[in-house]
């Protein structure tokens, strides 16, 4: 159903007072889960990075202390990238306004590995065994 033409000229009032307040893009950026599941990322992979060149310092230096201790934080930085992707590939729950009400847009599985192999070998087409 199209708007009236009232109606569309509130809607561009509103959507020009919206776009011209920079307080209000900062806040719907700041509360953007994806926003900050990017940033965990970027900051993973530059401490994978670091991670690495104590690594290879290790190695060259003949200090295995040291490149045991790059391994480490290269693996942790991993398992932090891959909770931080996981949180940004979760569906955002839709709030309102006041915070108070909250919805999911779409069912989470909450299941495994085994459970989601086990969902795509029941999903598969049938002529393929």
């Amino acid at each position: 159903m199209p708007l009236s033409e009232h109606e569309q000229r509130l809607f561009d009032q509103i959507e020009r007072s919206l776009a011209e307040d920079p307080k209000f893009a900062s806040a719907v950026r700041a509360s953007d889960p994806r926003f900050h599941a990017r940033r965990r990322l970027l900051v993973a992979a530059f401490v994978i990075v670091l991670g690495l060149a104590l690594v290879v310092y290790g190695t060259v230096s003949s200090n295995t202390p040291l490149g045991v201790a790059g391994f480490v934080v290269m693996l942790g930085s991993a398992a932090f990238a891959m909770q931080s992707r996981r949180k940004s590939s979760a569906p955002a729950d839709l709030q309102a306004v006041g915070g108070t009400a909250t919805r999911r847009t779409r069912q989470t599985r909450k299941g495994g590995f085994i459970d989601r192999l086990e969902d795509r070998w029941r999903r598969r087409p049938e002529g393929h065994r």
